[in-house]
């Protein structure tokens, strides 16, 4: 299913009040990366195509499900939306453990998927430990599990690799590729890092001062 977007969003930057306008047909099962400075609007993409907040024009067309259009009035809710989302914070519960944040991830309680995310994200000996007891690498497999336990069609990444040290974050990129292809999704991470955007991205979008451009990786 084609990811098609067009939207527009009034932001609050240093430089003022600026318009971001995001234009792009992405093509399905594809890991496009978003790139641009910090305020830039890549954040505010992700939130309004999971629907956490309302684009000020446009629409969001995911294969042949609208998900927003202003003309219409439609803004389907983050539930109805084929979606996994990955905080930059990772939102994990504090009070549950590893194997019940994921498990909680699921829209139909399903075990045996529970058991193969830990498996496959190598958190099976840490199903009973608690967010607090957990290295930010571990936390981060689990944030990664858990939004794939949905099974979304469409996963999105706020910076899922920003502070992890270089060791770590060529593991995390490896599990992330790993999963994208495993679980068929189209993904959307965001990213600072050139060379990283060059190792996992099928297609980029550059955000400068409000204006996009979709590009594929060997271009960037």
């Amino acid at each position: 299913m084609m990811l098609q977007i067009d939207v527009k969003r009034k932001m609050l930057t240093s430089d003022g009040e600026r318009e971001l306008h995001v234009k792009a047909d992405i093509p399905e099962r594809k890991l496009l990366c978003l790139f641009g400075k910090s305020g830039a609007g890549k954040t505010t993409l992700l939130r309004m195509l999971a629907g956490l907040i309302k684009p000020q024009g446009g629409s969001i067309r995911f294969g042949t499900s609208l998900w927003y259009d202003a003309s219409a009035k439609i803004q389907l809710k983050p539930q109805a939306r084929d979606i996994g989302y990955m905080f930059q914070d990772y939102a994990l519960f504090p009070n549950m453990t590893v194997e019940e944040n994921i498990r909680f991830g699921q829209i139909t309680p399903n075990q045996e998927e529970v058991e193969r995310l830990m498996e496959l994200f190598d958190l099976s000996k840490l199903r009973q430990q608690k967010p607090l007891r957990l290295s930010g690498g571990q936390k981060q497999r689990c944030a990664l599990a858990r939004a794939l336990a949905r099974k979304p069609k469409l996963l999105l990444l706020d910076e899922p690799l920003s502070s992890l040290d270089s060791e770590m974050r060529i593991s995390l990129q490896n599990e992330i590729l790993k999963a994208h292809q495993l679980m068929d999704v189209t993904t959307i991470m965001i990213s600072h890092d050139r060379e990283e955007i060059k190792k996992m991205a099928d297609y980029v979008i550059t955000i400068n001062k409000g204006v996009c451009e979709m590009i594929e990786v060997g271009e960037f």
